[in-house]
């Protein structure tokens, strides 16, 4: 009895808690939830966030929806009331006061949204949101406050009103630590620039922080280039000065000494390939100033070497011995092989215009090669240099197996197509203009195109450019341009030239600094010399006369044909339509630092052309230059030129004018554009004009190129002084057009059948010394040049100014 009684005492005691929680709990879900102060949103969705009987939880949840701007639950006579107080809608998010950044600019990066409920806190949050963002921008003094315009129906329009400010980059960069190098040379060296007066105009002074470091990683190569192994950058500060208006930018460096190579190894662990088969890649010899870019470039040649060697797998680890006593390092290469780890697939992101190809094909390995992280960094090196992209990100992750790795290749486009509307100025041309369309990555195909108009006082033409760098998927590139341009008679040239043609060519580079490229090109050259009132230059009858009537009254020395200007017979027989059909080769070697704004290195060229391959000219011409770069001092840079050149005919066609070399400043500053070689004396009145070329050439120029003191490097100006010196002689043309016999003495009122030639005696070297000023304007390179005669042949031209230049702008 006494057991079943228990028994039924746990029983009856399980029963009331069993039964009783599912009375409370029954209670709690079975109330009547009451919902008061909605008017869009329904009970039923506030009612479903009560479940169970964790009020408080779901009056937090509710709070959290953003939908109310207040919330309140208690319980009343058993019943839970809901009471709540919803926010407004937003009907949309308007901008006043930005003109320097668009709605559609700062709208995406706001928590406010169109159709979205509004909250005060969240709007006041966007407000900050708006300061960075004009902040980044180079606004930093920007105010910005927001109001609400109420609408009908709980809606309402969040307007933020900016003030933008005037403009706030980077007031000043300092440098800290730096003693081998000034402020100036290393500012240069960066993409961010301190705002001046030129800052209405550019955007490289806005602050990024971005930018800042990839700037000072520049910095640090620059230094690792030039032989200091021990740079370090100690920081990257940016402080903004409301005072100032800006943001203060302080570099720290720690130079150390820079080092020369004291010996270099390589210690290869490959049986069959030992040191000294590798060391011959080396782009260093002992002496020589330590350079990091040198090094890099050095793993690169030593892996490929290995790899002809049919060794996949292949790590190099260069190491430098340091002796700071001595200022040296002893580079040494470790090689061995690497662990055997292949390509499993290479994964590309962010190219939305750019093809996929176009960026594998910069990569000496694709999927299934071996996995060599020194030609995967060349490849980001090269993809960077395309100019397609804003930024180029490359990481690995494991493959699928432990002997497998994902490259993945990160892109960002960037635009590519120009529209460019050209100006010029030159002495030999005068005013000249051109518009042009410009694609270098056309249909993201990586392909060049070019289509150009240009007109002018004294040109006219019309030019289609198209260059495949790739051409049948080898690094060589092939293309072809359609030209054709007139040119108008001046008081340089007294003869009209059409010229219509077009050229293929192809170019190979053998190394990363020589190249070799070959072209055929096939044109028509009309030639034709005006006869017209202003331009009387084939007016000449055989009595003296003039054949349009120019001359009146008695025909006499001082009044005739020749006296107006007429052109030289040997340009008389230029006249009509002569086809070259011509092939040439050019070789060239360039280690330039920089191509456009060269500062140390150098560049050769050696240029042959050979018309004959058809068509009315048989010629053989060859040119050649060597240039050579050198930064004295700082932004001091001193360069040579020495340039030279031969041209021949060939068979039984006589070398026409436009064949010879004509020239003028291009040789040797201050002389006239033809203005120097041989020339027709037969006339003295017309000796200025009647130039007739030259078929050998060779001069000199050193000059040195400094900063302008005072002015901003990205206005671009820069100072020069110059001196040059050279010679254009030898003239195998025709001198007797009737088979004149007799000497050729020129008559006082006609033109005699022969003519006479004049700085042809002996190679006479021209030289000249001036100064210049160089601008890389907005409008592209101009140039003023002044120079002054040193040496000269008797009928030389001179001209102590020259002005040319004009780009797109």
């Amino acid at each position: 009895m006494r057991s079943i009684r228990g028994l039924l005492h746990r029983w009856t005691f399980i029963f009331l808690v069993i039964f009783g929680s599912f009375a409370f709990t029954a209670q709690v879900s079975a109330a009547e939830i009451d919902v008061e102060g909605n008017q869009r949103i329904e009970a039923e969705t506030i009612r479903s966030y009560f479940v169970g009987d964790d009020i408080a939880k779901a009056e937090k949840d509710l709070k959290a929806t953003g939908l109310f701007s207040s919330v309140s639950v208690k319980r009343v006579n058993g019943h839970i009331v809901v009471h709540v107080v919803e926010n407004n809608v937003i009907n949309q998010v308007a901008f006043e006061g930005n003109n320097k950044l668009k709605g559609d600019e700062i709208r995406p990066e706001l928590q406010s949204k169109s159709r979205g409920p509004y909250d005060p806190a969240v709007a006041q949050a966007d407000v900050q949101r708006i300061l960075d963002i004009y902040k980044r921008s180079g606004r930093g003094l920007a105010k910005v406050t927001y109001r609400t315009v109420d609408l009908p129906n709980g809606r309402l329009d969040l307007v933020f009103t900016i003030v933008e400010g005037d403009k706030t980059g980077v007031k000043s960069i300092k440098f800290v630590g730096n003693e081998v190098y000034s402020e100036s040379k290393l500012r240069g060296l960066m993409s961010t620039t301190e705002m001046n007066f030129m800052s209405f105009f550019k955007t490289s002074d806005v602050y990024d922080a971005d930018k800042v470091a990839a700037d000072a990683e520049l910095i640090r190569r620059f230094y690792l280039k030039n032989g200091y192994a021990d740079i370090q950058i100690t920081k990257t500060d940016a402080v903004f000065d409301a005072a100032q208006g800006g943001w203060i930018v302080t570099i720290g460096v720690s130079e150390g000494p820079q080092y020369r190579v004291s010996s270099i190894t390589v210690d290869s662990k490959f049986k069959d390939i030992t040191g000294d088969d590798l060391v011959k890649n080396v782009s260093l010899s002992v002496g020589d100033i330590y350079n990091g870019t040198a090094v890099e470039k050095s793993m690169e040649a030593m892996t490929r070497a290995i790899a002809s060697k049919g060794y996949a797998f292949s790590q190099i680890h260069p190491r430098g011995d340091r002796d700071p006593v001595a200022k040296t390092v002893a580079l040494s290469f470790i090689v061995e092989e690497g662990p055997r780890v292949y390509i499993e697939r290479i994964n590309i992101h962010g190219n939305t215009r750019t093809r996929d190809y176009v960026i594998r094909r910069e990569f000496e390995v694709g999927e299934g090669d071996a996995y060599n992280h020194v030609l995967i960094e060349k490849g980001e090196r090269r993809l960077n240099r395309l100019g397609f992209f804003k930024t180029v990100h490359i990481t690995s992750t494991p493959g699928s197996s432990p002997d497998r790795v994902v490259v993945n290749i990160d892109v960002e486009d960037q635009s590519t197509g120009s529209f460019g509307i050209s100006g010029g100025y030159s002495t030999a041309d005068g005013i000249i203009g051109e518009v042009s369309l410009t694609e270098t990555n056309f249909l993201g195909r990586g392909q060049y195109v070019k289509i150009a108009v240009s007109g002018g006082q004294k040109s006219r033409g019309v030019e289609l450019n198209f260059t495949e760098p790739n051409f049948m998927e080898q690094h060589m590139a092939a293309g072809f341009d359609l030209f054709r341009k007139q040119t108008d008679a001046s008081k340089y040239t007294l003869y009209q030239d059409w010229v219509t043609g077009g050229t293929l060519r192809v170019g190979i580079p053998l190394t990363e600094q020589f190249t070799v490229s070959g072209r055929y090109s096939l044109y028509a050259s009309k030639v034709a010399i005006p006869n017209s009132l202003t331009q009387p230059y084939n007016d000449c009858n055989t009595d003296g006369s003039s054949n349009i009537g120019a001359i009146t009254g008695t025909i006499t020395s001082t009044n005739n044909c020749l006296a107006n200007g007429e052109a030289s017979l040997a340009v008389k027989q230029l006249q009509g339509t002569t086809i070259t059909s011509l092939a040439g080769y050019t070789l060239a070697y360039n280690n330039l630092d920089d191509p456009k704004n060269p500062s140390n290195g150098y560049y050769g060229e050696l240029k042959q052309d050979i018309a004959g391959l058809g068509g009315n000219s048989h010629f053989v011409k060859t040119t050649g230059q060597v240039r050579y770069y050198h930064e004295l001092y700082d932004d001091f840079v001193g360069f040579v030129k020495l340039q030279g050149g031969n041209v021949f005919g060939y068979g039984d066609k006589e070398l026409r004018l436009v064949d010879n070399f004509n020239l003028g400043p291009d040789l040797v500053r201050g002389f006239a554009p033809s203005g120097i070689g041989p020339r027709d004396i037969t006339d003295p009145n017309n000796t200025s004009t009647n130039g007739l070329g030259g078929t050998n050439y060779f001069g000199g120029t050193a000059e040195v190129q400094f900063p302008l003191f005072g002015t901003p490097k990205e206005l671009g100006l820069k100072g020069a002084i110059f001196s040059d010196a050279g010679t254009l002689f030898g003239y195998s043309g025709n001198t007797d057009f009737n088979g004149h016999t007799g000497s050729c003495v020129a008559s006082t009122i006609t033109q005699v059948q022969c003519i006479t030639l004049g700085n042809t005696t002996k190679p006479v070297i021209r030289s000249s010394v001036g100064a210049s000023l160089i601008w890389a304007s907005p409008l592209g390179p101009i140039r003023f040049d002044y120079a002054f005669v040193l040496s000269k042949a008797d009928y030389d031209v001179k001209q102590a100014f020259r002005f040319s230049g004009g780009a797109a702008f």
